[in-house]
């Protein structure tokens, strides 16, 4: 039946009795005509010529053979679809071809009526010659080129098409032509072909020039399907702009408003129409665009078309309303939003504000200082004339006991004192006159400022204040001497690159050449780092540099010509067995870190074997599997006397028929109900989780070095047993060595023997795969329940992140999207997740917001 996968996965699912029904219903109502038998058909009726008798019956049969070429479309296999639309037969291009000559004397008439003209050139229509050069020069899939406008018709040289088209268009022929597209339509192929013509989608979006309610609907259905697939709402505006063109619209939708007004008795164009205006106008991203779509409709008359609608009786058409403006842009609601969201920086503006009203402030004070110095000079000015006034009045000296003095008197002796003081400080200056007159002129301050500039000596400054990076000044003439003079060439005992190494390797040391080759004959671990010490062992001399070193001393030549390197290289090479001492030095660094991570390892492996072999518990549990297994196999083979470990994870993996639960769970239940005993067999293992994260074979390399280590730190100290930090190494340590030999002897004794006992091959069976079987086993065990509710409840909290998606629709390229996207448009309107802030204000009390649908495509 070509069904996509969800649709068979469904279908399966019938009783036998329902899908021989099915069966029998699928033979009646297939077409067994071929493609081209269609598409002959057709082009038989585009015939051009006058209006016979011959010409009226073969039309008679039109929309017989469409409604049979739409049931062959919708119900054949895919492969007679593709042979309809394969480049030989191009059956989508004759159906368009009929379907815009079936349409063409609807828009001729109409245009005829609005012009008055029926002759003139401006009745146009796409003729069907125009069509065949646009649909045989269409694009490839996937091309950019601009989509054309329709090519317009001068009827002048087309009367007998349009008297033909006027046969064709009385009958439904233009509505079955739109299901004919549509199941192409629901095919991917088919999706791709339509989408990519250059003319499909025009020619569809021209059919809602019919007089038929229903087809107008069925078309508005088609487009907002469309305009849910990815790039098809780009095509449907384009599709609008050439309508707006070939029907002479001054403004785009224009004749689909004027249809919305006029159908409003056929309730399911309406429903259609409301629904296309909501998908085509809101299912955009850009908000601004969504604004200038919604505002082309507010603008066309829809708001209030939609107020004078709101006490419609339809449900359907009440909730597409709805959707409608619960999507609508409230640009005011917006605006509000927008200042709320703005209020940081409405308080930053404050706080300015604020600190220019302080500046202000700030000079207001300024004023009012300078205001109260002024009213002073005027008391000072009055002051003076008063003072002047006094000295016209005074008399020569009256002899010595003079009256008592008046309060005048008081007054003019206090300013004369007064006056005393300020010529004394500098501030005013008393001239009298040869008559006796007197004046006062303050002075003013002056800061006096040397003639010529102060001659400071600045170089005891410099010396002072200099930075360390100058130093005494360079003398460059003895620099120019120092250069001229050739460098006495010094004899070299390494080769350059080793020197370089080295010299950097002494620098990281720290300490000079005596220091270093005493800390090793003296074996101080104090006075040279582990680190230093790996480094300087790969510069133990070398059978060539001990021949140039004894060529040197032979010849007797003197330690100064030698660079530092070679020197010390001379004194290194002089140390007794140095890459004995080397070796043991470091074998001393390294001996207690290495022995303190060797013994975990060890102890976790003999504990974690020894358990495993010891629990009888688990040797029951094990019992059990095995005879599940037995009874399981029992129809295949007789009774096994035991299984891999590996066996084990695959009691997860088997199903129960009810798909329920795994053998484990079942495993556990039995366990609990029979053998609650045993229900506790993992406290009887030990250490499982470490054990199985050691390499058993490295651990042992590794205890195998420190006793070779050990070894040669014996014949050291034999040779010279002189040496205290020998002496006491090997007294604090031996111990140490000998238990960890005991240790890594019964670890690796202890693991094959468990190995064996489980019936698995110890060179092929590491620990690291070993113990973690056991792992598997008990944490499946311990938490079988607890894992079930864990992933029922990670299955909800992804089916509740599935349903918030609120990302647009988009074609995604299966079979069956369009008749998806239609069916679930119809139960569930358009509404976006990122409903517009303020949409609140035109929804009814206590209707709540509904999510958008999830489409299945």
């Amino acid at each position: 039946m070509n069904l996509p996968p969800d649709k068979m996965k469904l279908l399966n699912q019938y009783d036998n009795e329902k899908k021989w029904e099915l069966i029998c219903d699928q033979e009646r109502f297939q077409v067994k005509n071929p493609p081209s038998a269609y598409i002959q058909k057709l082009k038989s009726y585009l015939d051009t010529g006058g209006v016979s008798r011959k010409f009226k019956r073969r039309v008679q049969e039109s929309t017989q053979v469409l409604r049979e070429l739409e049931i062959s479309l919708r119900t054949n296999y895919i492969g007679w679809v593709q042979e309809f639309l394969n480049e030989e037969n191009k059956g989508l291009d004759v159906l368009l071809q009929y379907l815009a000559f079936a349409q063409c004397s609807v828009a001729y008439d109409m245009e005829s009526a609005e012009n008055s003209s029926p002759g003139s050139d401006k009745g146009k229509e796409q003729s069907l010659e125009d069509l065949n050069k646009s649909t045989s020069s269409s694009p490839t899939q996937g091309s950019s080129k601009p989509r054309p406008l329709t090519v317009r018709l001068n009827p002048s040289h087309s009367r007998k098409t349009l008297r033909n088209s006027r046969l064709v268009s009385q009958k439904d022929d233009v509505h079955v032509c739109i299901m004919c597209l549509r199941a192409i339509m629901n095919y991917q192929s088919g999706f791709s072909l339509v989408m990519n013509h250059p003319a499909c989608v025009n020619e569809i979006t021209l059919s809602l020039n019919n007089k038929s309610a229903r087809t107008k609907a069925l078309v508005l259905e088609l487009l907002a399907a469309v305009c849910l697939v990815r790039g098809g709402h780009d095509i449907i505006l384009a599709a609008f702009d050439n309508f707006k063109e070939v029907c002479g619209e001054k403004n785009r939708f224009e004749k689909l408003m004027e249809y919305f007004r006029n159908e409003d008795t056929n309730i399911d164009f309406m429903v259609a129409c409301m629904q296309f205006i909501n998908i085509v106008v809101h299912s955009v991203e850009n908000m601004n665009f969504r604004v200038f779509l919604q505002y082309e409709f507010t603008h066309l008359g829809l708001d209030q078309y939609l107020e004078s609608l709101r006490l419609t009786e339809s449900d359907k058409l009440q909730v597409q309303i709805q959707a409608y403006l619960d999507n609508v842009f409230d640009v005011g609601a917006m605006l509000e939003d927008s200042e709320t969201k703005t209020a940081v920086l409405e308080h930053m503006e404050e706080l300015q504000e604020h600190v220019s009203q302080l500046e202000e402030k700030l000079q207001d004070a300024e004023n009012d200082s300078m205001a109260k110095i002024a009213e002073l000079e005027k008391q000072l000015s009055q002051a003076r004339r008063e003072l002047e006034a006094l000295r016209e009045q005074l008399s020569p000296p009256r002899p010595p006991s003079p009256p008592s003095p008046q309060p005048q008197d008081c007054y003019r002796l206090a300013l004369e004192r007064r006056l005393a003081e300020l010529e004394e400080k500098g501030l005013v200056q008393i001239l009298r006159g040869p008559d006796g007159d007197v004046a006062i002129e303050i002075v003013p301050v002056v800061i006096e400022t040397p003639a010529a500039p102060v001659e400071l000596d600045m170089s005891d400054f410099e010396e002072q204040f200099k930075t360390k990076a100058q130093g005494p000044a360079l003398d460059i003439s003895a620099l120019k001497a120092k250069a001229t003079q050739k460098a006495p060439s010094k004899v070299t005992l390494m080769e350059s690159n080793r020197a370089k190494n080295l010299a950097i390797t002494l620098r990281k040391g720290g300490r000079s050449i005596q220091d270093i080759c005493t800390a090793i004959e003296t074996y101080d671990q104090q006075a040279l780092s582990l680190d230093f010490l790996e480094l300087l062992l790969r510069f133990l001399p070398t059978e060539y540099e001990r021949t140039l070193i004894g060529k040197f001393e032979r010849e007797q030549q003197p330690l100064e010509e030698l660079s530092d390197e070679d020197q010390f290289m001379i004194r290194f090479s002089k140390i007794p067995r140095l890459a004995e001492r080397m070796n043991v030095m470091i074998f001393l660094g390294n001996f207690s870190d290495t022995a303190q991570l060797l013994m975990p390892q060890l102890n976790a492996i003999i504990a974690a074997s020894m358990s495993l072999k010891a629990s009888s518990k688990l040797r029951h549990i094990l019992e059990i599997v095995l005879a599940f297994g037995n009874y399981m196999n029992s129809s295949k083979r007789g009774a096994a006397y035991g299984f891999r470990l590996q066996s084990l994870d695959a009691l997860l993996e088997m199903k129960s028929t009810d798909r329920k639960q795994t053998l484990l769970h079942y495993l556990v239940r039995v366990i609990t109900e029979k053998y609650p005993e045993l229900t506790g067999f993992h406290t009887e293992l030990h250490f499982l989780d470490k054990a199985g994260t050691v390499s058993l074979d490295g651990v042992l390399q590794d205890v195998r070095a420190l006793q070779q280590g050990m070894e040669l730190t014996r014949r050291e100290f034999l040779r010279q047993d002189d040496s205290p930090v020998l002496k006491d190494f090997l007294k604090v340590n031996s111990e140490v060595m000998e238990k960890l030999q005991a240790d890594s002897k019964m670890a690796k004794e202890a693991y094959e023997s468990a190995v064996e006992y489980f019936g698995e091959n110890p060179k092929t069976s590491p620990p690291t795969t070993f113990f973690p079987m056991f792992m598997r086993f008990i944490r499946a065990y311990k938490l079988p329940i607890q894992k079930a509710k864990r992933q029922q409840m990670d299955m909800i909290a992804e089916l509740k992140k599935k349903q918030m998606v609120k990302e647009p629709l988009i074609y995604e390229g299966k079979d069956g999207a369009i008749e998806d996207i239609i069916s679930d448009l119809r139960n569930n309107p358009y509404r976006r997740g990122d409903k517009a802030r303020g949409s609140a204000k035109k929804r009814p009390a206590g209707q709540s917001l509904q999510a958008t649908p999830d489409i299945a495509l």
